[in-house]
């Protein structure tokens, strides 16, 4: 039977290799950006050097007070930047915390945005921003969100510690997992996310091994980059919604959170989902998904636990109760007493279980 799908493509421009990064003032020019602000941590400015020559003197000015989960306190106090610099464009260099900021000022203001990933988080290619107030995370989704260019440099990841690389690899596989049964998926979708779960699942072990391997960190990037595309393609389900809840009502940090959590919503989508999560099996090379992600971060030494990182035991049922409203679209429904039992596991760092 012939198959029934929309596929639509982000209008983005993307340069990927070692040593792009130099070609930051041309990715400006090319969008109309004389004064940008640029968004960047301390560590990477000092990593960079001289960012008004690596502008090539497109430069306002710099930000440098980006968090976790894109307060909206944040936003405003870099808003106020914007007002009095009154940029043309926003260059965000770093972690998902510099996107997520460079999106909420975007969806404000409609600057173009240039993105320069340091991690495999991947909102960078997606219309989706998700803000936090009050312990509380919301998303929304826009053309003003999405950035205009992104520019992928391998040299950037290398200083990325190992630990850090494994977390937040296993947070990009949890886009493409949850592509493979998505509502709108469609079979271009299927194939980027099953190679790009075989990708990661293939380097991240060399870049545990080998962290300044350029070859281990070329693929682990390129992986990372198709599960970015599959987050800004399709719709994301359970498990981006319990990761948003869990992360904000306890701040969370980021990566980890999805890196504990996936195995436990694989494992409970499965049952509900057998075709699709049999894809993300085979890219790891397993016979069961969930256990197949729980193995592959014990391997990488990634946290197991919710626990581990910070929740505590007496925020489970507050957390299931919240997650299951105004819940994302699911394969298998989401029930209060489920998402319970599966934070119960997900907080001991217990085998998932389809419960």
């Amino acid at each position: 039977m012939a198959q029934s799908f929309t596929y639509q493509v982000s209008p983005m421009r993307v340069v990927f290799g070692t040593g792009t990064v130099a070609q930051l003032a041309d990715e400006l020019g090319r969008l109309g950006i004389s004064r940008a602000l640029v968004l960047a941590s301390r560590r990477q400015q000092a990593e960079l050097g001289d960012l008004r020559g690596l502008t090539g003197g497109r430069m306002a000015g710099a930000f440098d007070g980006a968090v976790v989960h894109t307060p909206v306190a944040v936003t405003e106090r870099a808003m106020q930047m914007v007002g009095e610099l009154k940029p043309d464009g926003v260059v965000a260099i770093g972690a998902g915390a510099a996107t997520g900021l460079s999106k909420a000022i975007a969806l404000r203001t409609d600057l173009p945005q240039l993105i320069v990933p340091t991690s495999y988080a991947g909102s960078e290619m997606t219309p989706v921003l998700g803000e936090t107030v009050d312990g509380v995370k919301t998303t929304q989704s826009s053309p003003k969100i999405l950035p205009e260019a992104v520019i992928y440099d391998v040299n950037l990841t290398i200083s990325m510690p190992a630990k850090f690389s494994a977390i937040s690899g296993l947070n990009a596989i949890a886009h493409a997992a949850e592509a493979l049964y998505a509502r709108d998926g469609n079979p271009i979708t299927l194939l980027m996310a099953e190679e790009a779960i075989a990708k990661l699942a293939s380097s991240l072990p060399d870049v545990i091994a080998r962290p300044r391997d350029p070859d281990a960190r070329s693929d682990a990037l390129y992986g990372a980059w198709l599960c970015a595309v599959c987050l800004g393609t399709v719709g994301m389900a359970l498990h981006h919604k319990l990761c948003h809840t869990v992360g904000a009502l306890f701040d969370l940090p980021h990566a980890e959170t999805h890196a504990v959590l996936l195995p436990h919503t694989i494992a409970y989508n499965t049952p509900a989902a057998r075709d699709a999560i049999g894809r993300a099996a085979r890219a790891l090379g397993v016979a069961d998904a969930a256990d197949g992600l729980f193995d592959l971060s014990a391997r990488l030494g990634a946290p197991r636990s919710l626990a581990e990182i910070g929740m505590p035991a007496d925020g489970i049922a507050k957390a299931a109760a919240l997650a299951t409203r105004n819940p994302y679209w699911n394969p298998r429904p989401i029930e209060e007493r489920g998402i319970s039992d599966l934070l119960r596991r997900a907080w001991s760092g217990a085998r998932p279980q389809a419960g």
